[in-house]
């Protein structure tokens, strides 16, 4: 087995196509895997110390340091050279990434970015950036006046000229892989960038109201309303439409979300399996020192790969799970897990 931070455990791993870079928990980094795609750090090695996040593009890594400043290697084209860009910037206070391209909240709330020009990698001269989220090309900044700025692909978000006069007063923002949706401080939402992957929320543009939280998939989003309701769009097959579930989704507590499915955390302690064209399944929190009993009802995707201890820390809940797959009606528990995969297809 693998074991990257020898004698100080792995705190977090991140990704890019083809190389994994882990932050040990004395502020180290280990990198592995192809080094065109930022599996080698031995250029940077000694520079990375004091480290507390790691974001990744495809093929670069952006380690963030407890002082601010920003160590980054992998491929330049996307975002393994930041000389140029953070050369502007004092101190960095978050970083986040879209596939080919880097951006960096200063401690002063100015913007940089680097890597791809077509992926968000512009030069970028905003200030008061409260916020930053990507789509796979793109970047949307909330700024201290409520506003929104975006950059990048306009197909995948970059571009909310049409939607510039809503939004006002933005709370937050999400990001799928290819669109954005704005929750206002009216508890209305506003969505741009590509209708495919959630950028059109116009049929159910009436049911968005009194939204607290938005949860995205590659390629759809759903929202937590405050009434404990869920509203989805985007790709079906990415979780947008949970008609056939709707009428099960209600007092939710919470909703959380993998690349092709959403998965909602229900209050009511009572999930029946429905059958229907989209996968679905839900687990059961055995613990017996919590009262009333939760269950999780999910929706959408292809397939789910999960262990209980992996479904503990995707949904917050405490080790102990079953899982019951819905797609046959009064099916019985598959008993305590280890690992498990589980697909389920059309039906």
């Amino acid at each position: 087995m693998l074991a990257p931070c020898a004698g100080s455990p792995s705190q977090e791993v991140q990704a890019t196509d083809f190389a994994f870079a882990a932050v040990c928990g004395d502020g180290r980094v280990v990198a592995w895997g192809d080094p065109d795609f930022g599996g080698d750090c031995s250029g940077v090695q000694e520079q990375l110390t004091s480290v507390e996040q790691i974001q990744s593009t495809g093929a670069a890594f952006a380690a963030l340091k407890t002082d601010g400043s920003v160590v980054v290697w992998g491929h330049p084209i996307f975002g393994g050279d930041a000389r140029a860009a953070l050369r502007r910037c004092g101190g960095v206070r978050s970083v986040q990434a879209s596939y080919a391209a880097f951006a960096a909240i200063g401690r002063d709330e100015t913007v940089v970015s680097w890597g791809d020009t077509e992926k968000g990698g512009d030069d970028m001269k905003e200030t008061g950036v409260q916020q930053i989220q990507a789509t796979r090309a793109a970047f949307a900044a909330v700024l201290r006046t409520g506003r929104v700025v975006t950059w990048g692909c306009p197909q995948s978000g970059g571009d909310s000229r049409d939607v510039q006069d809503r939004l006002r007063n933005v709370q937050q923002i999400q990001a799928s892989g290819g669109a954005f949706a704005a929750i206002l401080q009216d508890g209305s939402v506003v969505t741009w960038g590509d209708p495919d992957k959630g950028g059109n929320s116009s049929h159910v543009q009436a049911q968005l109201v009194e939204v607290q939280q938005i949860q995205a998939s590659r390629d759809a989003f759903a929202a937590l309303c405050t009434d404990g309701r869920v509203v989805t769009w985007g790709s079906q097959r990415g979780g947008g439409d949970c008609g056939r579930v709707k009428e099960r989704l209600k007092d939710v507590q919470q909703i959380q979300a993998t690349t092709h499915a959403f998965a909602a955390l229900l209050g009511d302690g009572s999930v029946t399996g429905i059958k229907g064209k989209q996968r679905r399944t839900w687990m059961e929190r055995e613990d017996p020192k919590t009262e009333p009993k939760t269950s999780f009802l999910g929706f959408g995707g292809d397939a789910t790969r999960i262990s209980s201890r992996g479904a503990s820390r995707l949904l917050g809940v405490p080790f102990g799970v079953r899982m019951v797959p819905c797609a046959e009606l009064g099916c019985g528990t598959l008993g305590e897990l280890g690992p498990l995969s589980i697909k389920m297809g059309d039906e």
